[in-house]
């Protein structure tokens, strides 16, 4: 971000609510002045008088919430092309769709774009073996439950009500509350499988468009991610679907019921809640590095599947995740025939539960809690 600052005038910083946003800016860019729209006087006096508000801070600012006073951005246009400089304006929202549209029409080719989400396993952990596996997955990896030794629990059920509801209601018109809790319910329940978006809308009592509707603010807000499945000369093979995922267990563990990391015992979904962490992770460190993300999934018509693909289509590395703690040599089988499928595949890796890492017959075998930076290599 301190690179971009210093090649554009203008650093955009996305993302969803309590994803850190606010507290890495003010901490990049201390030297310069923080106001925040969310804040009733800075708002009304970025609306109604842009030039006074501007001109009040001629080097620049960290501005938070700017989807807050959309019309600020054409008066920023002016301002960054005057001085011509780079690094003048930080500029920070969570509600995207509000946001990036304005900032698109009004500041193209003077802004450089940074999305982030919340903390991954090494940004959090570290090479520490500081957690279990259930407990990691039930706390998730949003900051503050981490900095303030939240309940998770409790604190989830707050953000949901207070961010996830609040916003992706307002962006969509959602009058019936209950129905979309169910929705998001629905859709934690499938977290880590094939979305079957008739049979939500059937259960929610809502139209397949609806549905997709919701499905796609949710993966813009950062709540979700639809894994596409992997094309290449496969042909009918393939099934068009795409998985679902959430972006935080902590999040679809509060969405299951589940509120004690012993809940996770035997709990049915608790190979696809760790499906789920792994394809998170590899979707964070794309992002945080600034990286264009190119992540899929194989899954051919007679079931064989192959969890996670990254890369490009010269060169594909792929990972099989399982949440046991024993390596089993049918745990395999997927990644072995995906490469008889295709001569792209330059590395096969198996993450599971354990401890331990090793190769087997030409396969990373590695320990969930090694996965720091392995997706982008």
């Amino acid at each position: 971000m301190l690179e971009w600052a210093g090649q554009y005038p203008v650093v955009t910083v996305t993302g969803p609510r309590q994803s850190g946003k606010t507290t890495l800016c003010r901490a990049l860019f201390g030297d310069k002045p923080y106001l925040s729209l969310e804040d009733l006087d800075n708002r009304e006096y970025a609306r109604h008088d842009p030039r006074g508000f501007l001109s009040e801070i001629p080097d620049g600012a960290v501005l938070d919430e700017i989807q807050y006073a959309p019309g600020l951005l054409s008066y920023i246009q002016t301002l960054v092309d005057e001085k011509g400089r780079p690094g003048l304006f930080v500029l920070t929202g969570s509600r995207q769709f509000e946001m990036m549209e304005p900032v698109a029409q009004s500041l193209a080719g003077r802004t450089a774009i940074a999305r982030l989400l919340p903390f991954s396993y090494g940004e959090l952990y570290g090479t520490k073996d500081a957690v279990s596996v259930n407990e990691m997955l039930y706390a998730g990896f949003y900051p503050r439950i981490h900095d303030k030794g939240l309940n998770p629990t409790e604190a989830l059920s707050f953000y949901l009500s207070t961010y996830v509801e609040r916003d992706v209601r307002q962006i969509l018109a959602v009058s019936d509350l209950a129905r979309f809790e169910t929705f998001l319910q629905l859709c934690a329940g499938r977290t880590g499988q094939l979305l079957n978006m008739q049979s939500i809308g059937g259960e929610c009592g809502v139209t397949h468009n609806t549905i997709k509707s919701w499905l796609s603010v949710l993966e813009v807000s950062g709540i979700i991610k639809l894994l596409r499945p992997w094309h290449a000369n496969i042909g009918k093979r393939l099934i068009k679907s795409p998985k679902l995922y959430f972006m935080d267990t902590g999040l679809a563990c509060f969405l299951l019921g589940i509120q004690q990391p012993e809940h996770l015992k035997g709990h049915p979904l608790r190979g696809e809640l760790f499906e789920t962490f792994v394809v998170a992770e590899a979707y964070k460190q794309h992002v945080h590095a600034g990286l264009t993300e190119r992540l899929w999934f194989y899954r051919d018509s007679n079931g064989n599947e192959v969890d996670l693909l990254a890369g490009s289509e010269a060169g594909l590395r792929a990972w099989e995740i399982k949440s046991a703690m024993t390596v089993s040599t049918d745990f395999f089988k997927g990644l072995n025939l995906l490469e008889k499928h295709s001569s792209a595949i330059q590395s096969k890796s198996l993450v599971y539960c354990g401890d331990r890492k090793m190769q087997r017959t030409g396969i990373d075998v590695v320990p969930w809690n090694q996965l720091a930076d392995i997706f982008i290599q």
